[in-house]
């Protein structure tokens, strides 16, 4: 199985820590983002399509890891971040797509203004056909896990780990809750799709500061 890690960590010479994280070709397309010795950063917690855009071929059985950090901007009860996977073509510049592409996206949204976007906290999957069109395929309501969201728990980086099938269509994001990581949600990709090919992969945040790392 292909293995892809969002971050590549280098140990640095002569020690036991990671000195510096490195990313493949990206373009930083909106938002202001940096990148820092352990963490890359999305600090405009006012950015509605905040993206960076990350050169990764990715096709076959991948597994993407990271962590993410909340870093500020929800108090005014809306923002969240996600991942297009298998994107076959990008745009550096605001976009509400990201090519041909799936979207995973975790929300928070006290008054959302699409009836199928769940009030509170939810998961969404969204089919991206271009730059400026997608689809919502699923609303899940994580509404009972909205108890976690205390101040002391979106401090700690919150573990993700999603492994996609571009060549069956099955995606399986586990759940971070789980200290084994062995539970999952999943759903297929259409049929029409696979096997689904990209050699971008975007991350973006909207309305919310969010860190990222390993």
């Amino acid at each position: 199985m292909k293995r892809f890690i969002l971050f590549l960590l280098v140990l640095g010479m002569g020690v036991s820590l990671f000195a510096q994280v490195q990313l493949p070709v990206h373009h930083f397309a909106v938002g202001n983002w940096k990148l820092t010795t352990d963490r890359l950063y999305q600090n405009d917690a006012k950015a509605g399509l905040a993206k960076v855009n990350i050169l990764i071929p990715q096709n076959g059985p991948m597994i993407y890891e990271f962590n993410a950090r909340y870093e500020g901007g929800a108090e005014d009860g809306h923002g969240g971040f996600g991942l297009h996977i298998f994107a076959n073509d990008v745009i550096n510049r605001a976009s509400w797509g990201s090519g041909n592409s799936y979207l995973l996206w975790l929300n928070y949204d006290e008054n959302p203004i699409s009836k199928d976007i769940t009030r509170g906290f939810s998961a969404q999957v969204y089919r991206s056909y271009t730059n400026s069109r997608m689809v919502l395929l699923a609303n899940v309501s994580l509404n009972e896990y909205a108890s976690l969201l205390t101040y002391d728990n979106l401090k700690q980086p919150i573990p993700f780990k999603i492994w996609a099938d571009g060549n069956t269509g099955e995606v399986r994001v586990y759940d971070p809750t789980d200290p084994k990581m062995e539970t999952y949600f999943y759903f297929f990709m259409d049929k029409k799709d696979v096997p689904m090919k990209g050699n971008w992969l975007s991350v973006r945040t909207n309305g919310m500061a969010v860190s990222f790392g390993l």
